[in-house]
């Protein structure tokens, strides 16, 4: 590893002057001459800044995640994971409380808190209550009151859309979960499903006969909403599913059919979760990087925290297709 002595040997300064003009001392007096070249030295050295993070302590992660729901998608054990190791690279102090536990559970001193799972308007107020400073991951439930950091689902499965399109597809079908609403605790239209309405709709191939819309993001829904496909008769050519763990289960029904995937159906689906590459045929999937979600949450964070931000960001994290078996 590169060394500030040895920039200095090529930048013909002194070891604190490179120090110094490395950490943005804007109290040096250098000429911008010899700035430059210490960080060309540095770039060409590889050099790399250790970053120190300054302690937060008091934060509290929100895990409204029920067992059964971290059990049935493990994308939210992906999350789960991720922050803790996250929060502590960055030094930031975390305390779980989880859904059974309850708001009773937090301590009068939070800081700060970051968020997971699905929670109603009451839960909201009564938080914003406690604590003003907040992150959530994945969603957005009240982007005035609360920062957020979630996958751009919207332009997935536009992409996803767009690519069954290129690829000649006239029948696309989508199957997906509801979401719910934090005023009434209903279901409601996941943006997922109303992306593919209007991509389907800009295409004019939109079809509501090839629409499947469940209760749950579980492998028994999409294994359900699998077989009512089938039992409808109304099978399209390429099939966006809302998530992997719906995929999975779409999967499970299409071959107990004998529906070939993708000779029949080429299935598109969203979160690239470790098993995708497992089942048969591997899944086609939209990767969301978890860890990017979780340092960019912790980023937010320490804006609230460190810096007194009062203006609400709500983040969209971009994600890569990642095309297996499942697809043509």
């Amino acid at each position: 590893m590169a060394t500030i002595k040895e920039i200095a040997k090529i930048a013909g300064v002194s070891s604190a002057a490179v120090s110094r003009v490395l950490n943005y001392d804007e109290e040096i007096s250098v000429s911008q001459e010899t700035r430059e070249s210490i960080f060309a030295a540095a770039e060409k050295l590889g050099y790399k800044k250790k970053v120190i993070y300054p302690k937060i302590e008091n934060i509290v992660f929100l895990y409204w995640v029920s067992h059964e729901e971290e059990v049935e998608d493990i994308y939210y054990q992906a999350i789960h994971t991720e922050l803790i190791k996250q929060a502590k690279k960055m030094n930031v102090h975390l305390s779980v409380v989880t859904k059974e536990d309850g708001f009773g559970a937090l301590n009068k001193d939070i800081n700060a808190f970051v968020a997971i799972g699905w929670f109603d308007r009451k839960e909201l107020n009564q938080l914003y209550k406690i604590c003003k400073k907040g992150v959530f991951i994945d969603t957005s439930p009240d982007e005035k009151l609360f920062d957020a950091v979630r996958p751009n689902l919207d332009s997935f499965v536009t992409q996803i859309v767009d690519y069954f399109v290129e690829k000649g597809h006239k029948t696309i079908g989508f199957i997906g979960g509801n979401d719910r609403n934090i005023d009434t605790g209903k279901p409601s239209m996941d943006i997922r499903e109303w992306s593919f309405r209007q991509s389907t709709k800009y295409y004019e191939c939109l079809n509501e006969e090839y629409i499947f819309i469940v209760d749950d993001f579980t492998v028994a829904d999409g294994y359900r909403a699998g077989k009512r496909m089938v039992q409808s008769k109304k099978i399209p050519s390429a099939l966006c599913v809302a998530s992997d763990t719906l995929a999975i289960g779409v999967l499970q029904a299409l071959n107990e059919e004998g529906i070939q995937i993708p000779e029949q159906v080429s299935i598109f689906s969203i979160n690239d979760v470790n098993i995708a590459k497992y089942v048969s045929p591997p899944l086609t999937s939209f990767h969301i990087d978890v860890p990017i979600l979780c340092e960019s949450a912790l980023d937010l964070l320490r804006d609230r925290v460190l810096k007194g931000s009062k203006l609400t960001k709500v983040v969209f994290i971009n994600g890569i297709p990642v095309f297996r078996k499942s697809c043509l």
